[in-house]
């Protein structure tokens, strides 16, 4: 089998522009080193084919949003909205990421070795977060799908107006939102957990984790509970 080989991009001599329109026209398998990123905007955007991309240093906003298939790794922290609206694929921050990370994602797995902002998660439609450190408040904000991994704590109002995301937690709690409960840890959610922090590369104990979920009291507006909205 042929050594793969990796193309080098250097964002202190090409744009982003250059770098996304040179991604989109990769051919399936090929491997991609970007160095000096500065924390651009917008890097890796709307892959849409099996590459493996790795930042060498900090993203900024929106870093691998609407990913498909591909593999990104940011070796730094990463800005507002990494992996927003993924639908597959895997994105890797190896340091900490900013608000709304995973927001809205239907699908893949993103990774933030570090501590993750507010709303990670917020709105998320089938993805799967395993985040190594805290999240701020408001994490897994109207969650309908997917699950949500918090190996450290979590901030206020966690999984406020939940619909069916699942949520673990190791650590504290610092307050539920609406519609949000700490439910029973059965043996199947102790698996699926733990198949979790395995594709994350974590050695974490699963039964040291909490599980919280949507109580299914909001799902249809009934005037008593007007106040809960």
């Amino acid at each position: 089998m042929a050594a793969l080989t990796t193309t080098v991009v250097d964002l202190s001599q090409e744009s982003a522009r250059d770098l996304n329109s040179a991604l989109h026209k990769a051919s399936p398998g090929t491997s991609w080193h970007v160095t000096h990123p500065g924390g651009a905007h917008n890097l890796a955007v709307g892959l849409t084919t099996g590459l493996d991309v790795v930042i060498d240093g900090p993203a900024g906003y929106y870093c691998a949003g609407m990913n498909q298939r591909a593999t990104v790794t940011v070796h730094g922290n990463a800005g507002t909205g990494v992996a927003e609206n993924m639908m597959s694929g895997t994105v890797r921050v190896r340091g900490s990421a900013s608000q709304s990370a995973g927001a809205t994602a239907h699908g893949g797995l993103l990774v933030i070795d570090g501590d993750a902002s507010a709303r990670c998660g917020i709105s998320m439609k089938g993805v799967d977060i395993v985040v190594g450190g805290d999240v701020g408040h408001m994490s897994a904000f109207m969650g309908q799908a997917g699950r949500l991994v918090v190996c450290g704590d979590a901030g206020d109002a966690l999984g406020d107006s939940l619909y069916e995301a699942r949520v673990y937690v190791r650590g504290k709690v610092k307050s539920l939102g609406a519609d949000c409960v700490e439910k029973e840890m059965r043996a199947e959610h102790v698996a699926e957990l733990a198949g979790l922090l395995k594709s994350a590369d974590r050695d974490d104990d699963p039964s040291a984790f909490r599980r919280y979920g949507s109580a299914r009291e909001l799902y249809h507006f009934r005037v008593d509970n007007s106040s809960s909205y």
